[in-house]
């Protein structure tokens, strides 16, 4: 069985289409304008949620811009207008916004399901192409997302403007994010599974190393015996405590490095005499974001771990951090 080969045209006719769609979106700029101001008002004075339906392409699309908003500090979901005929108007209340996107503005479904959302009190944003179809003239607000041409070489698929579509949301997003003071915080609390959140809610006391785990010796102690107390910890250094817990310095494979490297008796010192004094800290309640930026900086691999007071409480070093997902 032949191999069914590429046509010669479809670089040229692949930039085409990404030349078509990113025309679109930036025609988009010019109409930001009141009504833009004005949907973002009715959202954020709606004291209900955000409810975006479509259908076909239309409605892909409204579910990711549901998610956006969404995860993005305005609450959203997204609802069938097909199914919104049969009993999931219940979800829309009063005191919500719908935004309803159709290229033609005259999608059956929806022109369904908006005296029913008018009844309700709901208010609503109409997303077309066309600001006199049937739901630019019934909306509260139009937002204009028309495109002067389909992507598709037959100007019928959905594309350019279903791209169209996607960019207006996220501007719609974005503007409403800023609008809130939504911070990185923020977004780390709605993705609690990903690394950004991770990093932005673990903190150093959850991942630290402590009690027994933590390789530690007096300043006091031989230097041959804090070697043998960095292979028993396993982070590349050992912490050195004063009688009361403070800490007055750390002893690292680099410092035991120089040590040799200089002459230096290892039998007759002490590990004050080798150890890093005035190290790098971090206290407990710290985001280990901030660990992996301090280690960063300052090209180092571990931390010990102090309260407000300088006393130890534990220990990190750089794979701790990647056993708890937070790099």
């Amino acid at each position: 069985m032949s191999q069914i080969q590429p046509s010669p045209k479809a670089l040229d006719l692949a930039r085409q289409v990404l030349r078509i769609e990113g025309d679109a979106v930036l025609a988009l700029i010019q109409r930001i304008d009141e009504s833009f101001l004005a949907a973002l008002s009715l959202i954020l004075n709606c004291s209900g949620r955000v409810i975006v339906s479509g259908i076909g392409k239309s409605g892909h699309i409204g579910r990711k811009i549901a998610a956006t908003l969404a995860s993005t500090g305005t609450p959203a979901f997204f609802v069938h207008p097909a199914e919104a005929s049969h009993g999931d108007l219940g979800m829309i209340t009063s005191d919500d916004v719908v935004i309803a996107i159709s290229n033609s503005g005259e999608s059956a479904e929806l022109l369904n399901i908006l005296p029913a959302i008018k009844r309700q009190g709901a208010k609503l944003i109409a997303m077309t192409g066309n600001a006199e179809s049937s739901m630019g003239r019934d909306s509260d607000v139009h937002l204009n997302a028309g495109v002067a041409q389909e992507a598709c070489p037959l100007n019928l698929a959905p594309t350019a403007s279903t791209t169209a579509a996607l960019a207006l949301g996220d501007a719609l997003a974005v503007a409403l994010l800023d609008a809130r003071g939504f911070g990185a915080e923020d977004f780390a609390r709605s993705h609690p599974g990903g690394a950004l959140g991770r990093q932005l809610l673990t903190r150093i006391r959850d991942v630290m190393r402590t009690g027994e785990a933590i390789p530690l010796v007096r300043p006091d102690t031989a230097i041959p015996d804090a070697t043998r107390e960095i292979s028993r910890g396993g982070i590349g250094m050992t912490v050195v405590v004063d009688e009361g817990e403070t800490l007055v310095g750390i002893f690292t494979d680099g410092d035991l490095r120089r040590a040799i490297v200089s002459g230096v008796d290892l039998r007759a010192k002490r590990v004050r005499d080798v150890m890093t004094k005035g190290p790098r800290t971090i206290t407990g309640d710290k985001l280990t974001a901030e660990a992996v930026k301090m280690m960063d900086k300052f090209r180092i691999n571990q931390l010990p771990v102090v309260d407000e007071n300088g006393r130890l409480i534990g220990a990190l070093n750089m794979h701790d951090l990647f056993q708890a997902r937070a790099i």
